[in-house]
């Protein structure tokens, strides 16, 4: 199938090819459309919403909207779109406030996630206050709305991903919390993780998250369609309430405003600190992330620490016979419901299922010498899981999980030498297009894409492409194998990459405003200051400094605490304490004034937010020298 100028949209987009087309109608053909169970639990207990889902920020920019996802509305899937992907991002438009059970709700649709309202006696206890504060206040608003304006007593965070956090302030006053007035509970280990994911790996996690949820791809039938766990990626204000509470063990119980919650600690799973909770007085167990309606990522294409497959099937299993039997209703901070105790035991223990298989076959792989690559294009799940909607790839992958598991025993390292020490990849292409030939390649491409061979396309074009980035032949037939790639995938995190990498290749990187996708320094300032001097470590520039030494205490008047940083050897090190008389300097800031000089270190000095007593030009030089990191790097091309 030749694709001419005329199956293509204004921005490039090509249509279906023909091997697209046959692929995705074999694979729709293998599955169950006539079972619409979920297309009934999507909409079951919905009270109201807002008109599209439409909210804006302070100044009337829109923040989250589902108008412009519209063309979801028909029930066939068009020829661009997995019709299993499809079939999702149909179920993830459903929008709105929702009753769980009696005194639970949750609004869905207004953001990547769920936030879940408990009633108490009182007031409300908030799961999970999404991404934005925009869309975790509108939400409440949506809530009071149609069961009463109720104070918030509580928020608890079910994990450390920014998705199930960031919009605290929308749902509680930072005042009220340091009064007592609202209490902040999550899992042990939270801030920590935190930190680790979202500032000290932040940058280039964010830059990566982009693709994953196609944060820049407008909606449509050639483009953005969902990312598995719901739409995408909003735009707002994101921020974080330190916890004031931690739980530590399972079986921990508290009763907050006459709600008792049992909780269960799955650390390592989903999140490195992660928590499902049990409401005994209304039979409902609420599983985190930990189960939704999709196999999830053991490893995100955004990168962070992998997960462990062998501990999320045992604390799945272990909420099966803690929970799963004595549940009416299993819910999550993404996707919608179960409802009856025979449906959670089932659909919890084929999630179970689902995480024991791809551990356990991938270690047998493993040990007759496979490499991940290798048991990744063999390795298929069961028939019994892969014909359950809840099992399929729609945020997570088979092959990328096997990758995960394989990671998570053997490193990335596949035991041949030739891959101990390769060249980087733009020094690789070059010498790859030498002994073949630009040109040769490019024509030999375009007759593999031809008969529908996108992988080898994509990969031989991108080594064309990081050999020489301004040849346009091979950046345009790059982009089109991505794209074809993309149609084909059921996943829709793989989807967005696909096509988040095609249009960056046509189209270059998009420029954006500083918004809520870059790390906030308010975020930075509500750390505890062992986890701030980390993220300050990883911006010294240690070839520049590593012949230097400096010792200062840096003093917090707020807390009264006093920390002792040593330069040497290009290492930041820190330890609560004091130099004493071999400081080099003593720094004095508070909490505001820190926030200043997240900004700029000499400029905060200068204006007296810093204060430095003895060497203050050593000091400023140092903050002041400190890497800047550019969100926007590329991944396309070198």
């Amino acid at each position: 199938m030749t694709i001419t100028p005329q199956d293509q949209d204004p921005s490039g987009r090509k249509a279906a090819h023909s091997t697209t087309v046959q692929k995705n109608r074999a694979l729709a053909g293998t599955l169950n459309f006539a079972d619409t169970r979920d297309f009934d639990d999507v909409r079951r207990g919905f009270v109201g919403t807002l008109e599209n889902a439409t909210i804006k920020d302070a100044n009337g920019r829109v923040v989250w909207s589902m108008e412009e996802y519209d063309f979801l509305g028909k029930e066939e899937a068009p020829l661009t779109v997995n019709a299993s992907l499809w079939r999702m991002g149909r179920l993830n438009a459903v929008h709105g406030l929702f009753k769980v059970c009696e005194r639970i709700y949750q609004v869905r649709g207004f953001d990547l996630a769920n936030i879940t309202f408990i009633e108490g006696d009182t007031g409300l206890i908030v799961i999970d206050p999404l991404t934005f504060e925009e869309s975790a206040k509108a939400a409440l608003e949506l809530y009071w709305q149609h069961r009463g304006q109720r104070p918030v007593h509580a928020v608890m965070y079910s994990h450390s991903h920014r998705d199930h956090y960031g919009g605290a302030r929308g749902v509680a006053n930072p005042q009220d919390v340091d009064a007592g007035r609202v209490q902040i509970i999550a899992p042990d280990g939270f801030m920590e993780e935190v930190m680790s994911e979202a500032l000290l790996a932040g940058v280039p996690s964010r830059r990566r998250a982009e693709f994953q949820f196609g944060t820049y791809l407008e909606p449509g039938e050639r483009s953005h369609v969902d990312s598995g766990l719901g739409k995408g990626m909003g735009r707002g204000t994101s921020g974080l309430v330190p916890p004031t509470q931690l739980i530590y063990e399972t079986g921990e119980k508290r009763v907050i405003d006459g709600v008792e919650i049992i909780f269960q600690m799955t650390p390592g799973t989903e999140a490195p600190a992660e928590m499902n909770f049990y409401f005994p007085q209304m039979r409902a167990l609420n599983m985190a992330e930990n189960a939704g309606h999709t196999m999830h990522n053991l490893c995100p294409i955004r990168g962070a620490k992998v997960r462990d497959a062998l501990a999320w099937a045992s604390y799945m299993d272990e909420s099966v016979d803690m929970f799963a039997g004595q549940a009416d209703v299993c819910f999550a901070q993404h996707h919608w419901p179960c409802w009856g105790t025979e449906n959670v035991v089932q659909y919890l223990s084929e999630h179970r299922d689902m995480y024991r298989y791809l551990h356990d076959q991938t270690l047998r792989l493993m040990s007759h010498g496979l490499t991940s690559r290798e048991i990744a294009e063999q390795l298929m799940m069961p028939s019994t899981l892969a014909k359950k909607w809840h099992t399929r790839g729609y945020y997570g992958a088979i092959v990328h999980n096997v990758e995960a598991i394989y990671t998570f025993y053997m490193g990335p390292y596949d035991g041949n030498p030739i891959h101990l020490n390769p060249l980087p990849p733009a020094e690789m292409s070059k010498k790859y297009m030498e002994y073949i030939g630009t040109d040769k390649a490019i024509e030999r491409a375009k007759a593999d894409f031809e008969r529908g061979e996108f992988r080898w396309v994509a990969q031989i074009m991108n080594q064309a492409v990081f050999a020489d980035p301004a040849n346009t032949q091979a950046r345009e037939l790059c982009a089109d194998a991505f794209e074809q790639l993309g149609y084909q995938s059921e996943s829709g995190t793989w989807r967005n990459a696909y096509l988040y990498g095609a249009r960056e290749l046509r189209h270059g990187i998009k420029q954006r405003p500083q918004d809520g996708n870059t790390i906030s320094p308010s975020v930075v300032a509500q750390l505890p200051m062992p986890l701030l001097f980390d993220f300050l470590a990883i911006r010294v520039v240690g070839d520049k400094v590593g012949d230097q030494t400096l010792r200062f205490d840096w003093v917090m008047e707020d807390d009264n605490t006093t920390h002792k940083l040593t330069l040497g050897n290009g290492a930041l090190t820190h330890r609560p304490g004091s130099h004493g008389p071999h400081a080099d300097a003593v720094l004095r800031t508070n909490r505001a004034g820190l926030l200043k000089a997240l900004s700029g270190f000499p400029q905060a000095i200068q204006q007296g937010d810093v204060r430095v007593q003895g060497d203050v030009s050593r000091v400023s030089a140092f903050l002041g020298g400190l890497d800047s990191f550019n969100p926007l790097f590329n991944i396309v091309e070198p």
